[in-house]
């Protein structure tokens, strides 16, 4: 309809209809806004149901533990992993301590309960970064080893968990706490294996069954062995976390550290904030 007929139209109707067509052009419209936003917003609130029906009857309902089962409320132990690592951990469980998986949660339920455990955590502390990124790099990949195991921007080892977005889910007291106080992960075991050839593997031992297991190396390689081809399977202390980092650093190389992995975070928050954010509201 061409805008002059528009108008001499309009003349023809009553106010009171004119204000009735304009409110109920509005009211469409905004059902229209209600139904493209989703039904129920994810976060702390719907983990908080979920932990109340899934993780209270053991750890109790402020998480703090049981008898049961530990305290993954605000225990050091709890702040120092990443967010990956508690939705692995809720998702696969850890086997051998009773703690089961919950595969018949789906990915977005599972994170609602992480946010629900941060929530738990308490306000964190807005502590400053002190230490120098640079000279924190160079301890990473020198003489505190990190790199053995950790990986940092695609550059490091294999073994141990990607440490390239930790610090932006930790503050700077929680990564301290993880370098001094370190957490055993009690989920893959560091071994040394020798076979009967002679050849040695040190890495962590995967998917181990009565014939054979897979052993993942430093460089990220897996390597089938079967269980008549090991002559000896021991500990392979090089392949866990120091725990004396205490008296091997000083305060000022602990910050610089800090610093770096503070500083690496921060250049991939919004891309990983992004990219959480849509497979936190199932979009890919």
């Amino acid at each position: 309809m061409r805008p002059i007929a528009a108008v001499r139209m309009i003349r023809y109707f009553r106010p009171d209809v004119i204000t009735a067509i304009v409110l109920g052009v509005c009211a469409v419209a905004g059902q229209a806004q209600t139904l493209k936003s989703p039904a129920v917003k994810p976060g702390a609130k719907l983990g908080k149901q979920l932990f109340a029906s899934n993780c209270t009857a053991c750890h109790g309902i402020d998480g703090k533990g049981s008898e049961r089962a530990p305290n993954i409320a605000d225990a050091p132990a709890m702040k120092s992993r990443s967010d990956s690592e508690i939705f692995g951990i809720i998702h696969d469980g850890i086997s051998g301590t009773g703690m089961p998986a919950f595969h018949a949660l789906s990915t977005a339920q599972i994170h609602a309960i992480v946010a629900h455990l941060r929530a738990l955590e308490g306000p964190s502390q807005n502590v400053a970064v002190t230490g120098n990124a640079e000279k924190g790099k160079t301890l990473f990949f020198g003489n505190a080893e990190c790199s053995r195991c950790h990986t940092v921007a695609g550059e490091g080892g294999l073994t141990a968990q990607d440490l390239s977005e930790y610090a932006r889910g930790h503050g700077p007291d929680q990564v301290r706490a993880a370098i001094l106080h370190p957490a055993p992960s009690g989920r893959m075991r560091p071994v040394k294996v020798t076979l009967r050839g002679g050849q040695q593997y040190e890495g962590l031992l995967r998917n181990e069954d009565n014939f054979s297991f897979q052993l993942q190396t430093a460089d990220g390689r897996f390597h089938f062995i079967a269980q008549s081809d090991v002559e000896k399977t021991e500990a392979a202390p090089n392949l866990v976390m120091p725990s004396d980092y205490g008296s091997r650093l000083n305060t000022t190389e602990v910050d610089d550290l800090i610093a770096y992995l503070t500083k690496v975070a921060s250049t991939s928050k919004a891309a990983t904030e992004t990219k959480r954010r849509r497979e936190y509201l199932g979009e890919e």
